[in-house]
């Protein structure tokens, strides 16, 4: 059921909504002659969206927690193994280290956020446990995909595991730093932008935004430095 507060969205504005990326597709095509990979991105990007719409509508339904984890579960896996797209050799046990650090990183500061910021009762309510789950996910799991893809770069050419640590950790954390010194000042985020829309009080919107940028910078920061950390004996010895 949609919210009275927001305006819905008809098929033709939903594919208008595409020209900007048909537009980056085009140019990636004329300047490298491969726009696959963009093209394949976006088509999945779709397809995964308009199929998670509907299994929402069963998963917020849910009354049991077993489902709520199931959940958790899948988007953790799923995270760990996307994490490690970016590097040469995907072997399980780098799976695994990405798998630890995002579960980590990820769960501690959904229980944080969950359980001791919001209050969320029950526990596993799917409506705040779900979303939260999958911006923290998500950022862990970006995060350390930069980390992992810049210590190997580094250790390849050379450089001491500890400086690489180092160099890898700050790169990794451009992004969402860059997130911190933006919100308010050039970008409106997703949840915040959302709840303004669904007519909740612009404050009331912004503290939330607040608890979400902490918490995505945190669940970064950790699973980022926990990858690393794990990464020691692994990345620094591919040639």
């Amino acid at each position: 059921m949609e919210s009275p507060g927001v305006t819905v969205i008809s098929v033709v504005g939903l594919i208008l909504a595409f020209a900007p990326a048909v537009i980056v597709i085009g140019v990636l095509f004329r300047w490298t002659a491969d726009a696959r990979t963009a093209t394949y991105a976006t088509a999945r990007m779709l397809i995964q969206l308009l199929l998670i719409g509907y299994v929402l509508v069963y998963i917020f339904e849910a009354e049991h927690p077993g489902v709520i984890a199931a959940v958790l579960l899948v988007m953790v896996a799923t995270a760990s193994w996307i994490a490690i797209r970016p590097l040469r050799k995907k072997t399980w046990r780098r799976y695994f280290e990405a798998l630890i650090a995002i579960a980590l990183g990820g769960l501690l500061t959904l229980a944080l956020v969950s359980q001791a910021v919001i209050d969320v009762d029950p526990w596993f309510s799917p409506r705040y446990v779900v979303p939260l789950a999958g911006m923290i996910f998500a950022a862990a799991m970006n995060t350390v995909s930069l980390a992992a893809e810049r210590l190997q770069a580094e250790t390849d050419q050379g450089m001491p595991y500890v400086k690489a640590r180092s160099v890898a950790l700050h790169a990794a954390l451009i992004p969402v730093i860059n997130s911190l010194f933006a919100v308010g000042l050039v970008s409106l985020p997703g949840m915040m932008t959302g709840q303004i829309l669904a007519g909740i009080s612009p404050l009331v919107a912004a503290k939330y935004q607040i608890v979400v940028m902490t918490m995505l910078f945190g669940a970064a920061g950790i699973s980022a430095a926990l990858f690393l950390l794990m990464a020691n004996r692994s990345l620094p010895r591919d040639g």
